[in-house]
């Protein structure tokens, strides 16, 4: 057993070493969307959702609509929205439309097979109990960013 770890201590270093070399960080996101949205604009979809979440036209409001721009802020950038049911907003992520979308989904919500979901989040005003944030699939450096804003915002 001790020559075997001798014999692989060596190359497995090496690979290590090349890796961490390579600029390669984790969290990523394959399609850049952290990148994309720093100084720029998150792209934002909306579904209605009581008071937790308020459409009025094109106008957006409500608590976890608040914590979107909020998050939005903290990376220096500007929301657009585009409101739409679930099924919408669930395609457009798919499609790379969309950075983001919120609405009173909750982590039973069956789209879970399609997008990210965040963590539940149960501290949020307007909230009938824990709700989760969508996200394209695979975009973990993004996730990662929103669910450390929003940990950090609702635990005040």
């Amino acid at each position: 057993m001790n020559r075997w770890r001798r014999a692989w201590s060596v190359p497995l270093l090496v690979i290590a070493l090349c890796v961490s070399g390579c600029g390669l960080t984790i969290p990523s996101d394959p399609q850049g969307t952290l990148e994309r949205v720093r100084d720029g604009e998150l792209r934002a979809g909306a579904s209605a959702s009581g008071s937790l979440v308020t459409v009025d036209g094109t106008d957006v409001g409500g608590p976890l609509a608040e914590l979107v721009e909020g998050f939005a802020d903290s990376v220096d950038a500007r929301v657009t929205w585009t409101v739409g049911s679930e099924e919408d907003l669930v395609d457009e992520l798919e499609n790379g439309d969309l950075d983001l979308a919120i609405g009173g989904m909750t982590e039973a919500t069956p789209w879970s097979d399609r997008v990210a979901v965040t963590r539940a989040y149960d501290s949020i005003p307007g909230a009938h109990g824990p709700v989760v944030i969508l996200l394209p699939l695979g975009e973990n450096a993004m996730q990662a960013a929103l669910e450390t804003y929003l940990d950090k915002e609702l635990s005040k």
